[in-house]
């Protein structure tokens, strides 16, 4: 499998840091093909500008229509992908996006600057994500996390499918508490049934701890996931005994 991601921006060198680690072993294997495009390379002007000022007047410059659209064209050359603009408007990210991102064959990212992009831009994008309710100096910051998190669920790049399967918010839920050597830590020990050996008790001692950790934590998640019986008879259990 080989899933082609461009990323359109300014600043190409920002993503040098996808050539480490996990993100660098995929793509040397050829899981991945992280490509980045430098919008400045495509805008007419002899002065390489890619903004302009706001018509009606305001602070800030606006990224110019032509040269964003250009890079979009030309991106589209190689990646029938969908196109992402990373603006405040968009629905803001989450796991189960990655999830529906991941099985995608291509994705090309467009990330603005300055105070947004020219209007008519929006009619060559197909959908636009926030990464949250703040503000960032540039879509970059925001690429970033979005497309490791949608990269890491890609088949292959990780170890294992299990990896990602027992982390925070795969399901629904905050991931269990992880231990590892020694077993006692200056005076703190590891829960006995995690030495104990009975698979099937370490299971229900994980689930248990990972709908208590996100009640308490994340309500709000906890609100939205599904009960299962076993999940409701392990938390009237636990309760019983708090």
């Amino acid at each position: 499998m080989d899933v082609r991601v461009d990323i359109l921006t300014l600043f190409p060198e920002m993503f040098e840091i996808f050539n480490h680690s996990i993100m660098g072993r995929a793509i040397k294997n050829n899981i991945i093909n992280i490509n980045t495009v430098n919008i400045r390379d495509f805008t007419e002007s002899k002065h390489r500008k890619v903004d302009d000022y706001p018509y009606g007047g305001g602070a800030g410059m606006v990224m110019s229509a032509q040269p964003v659209v250009d890079a979009i064209n030309h991106a589209k050359k190689l990646n029938s992908g969908k196109v992402i603009f990373l603006g405040p408007r968009g629905k803001t990210f989450n796991q189960e996006m990655a999830k529906e991102l991941s099985k995608e064959k291509g994705l090309i990212f467009v990330c603005g600057h300055y105070e947004g992009i020219d209007e008519r831009v929006y009619n060559h994008i197909d959908m636009e994500i926030s990464l949250g309710d703040f503000v960032l100096t540039g879509g970059e910051m925001a690429c970033i996390p979005i497309v490791d998190a949608i990269c890491r669920l890609i088949p292959d790049v990780l170890g294992s499918s299990e990896s990602f399967m027992d982390e925070s918010f795969y399901d629904g839920l905050l991931e269990y508490p992880q231990y590892t050597r020694p077993e006692v830590f200056r005076g703190e020990r590891v829960p006995e049934v995690l030495t104990s050996g009975h698979h099937e008790n370490i299971r229900k001692w994980r689930k248990l701890q990972s709908l208590t950790i996100t009640e308490e934590r994340r309500p709000d998640l906890f609100k939205n996931y599904n009960l299962t019986e076993e999940d409701i008879k392990l938390l009237k259990k636990w309760k019983k005994k708090s």
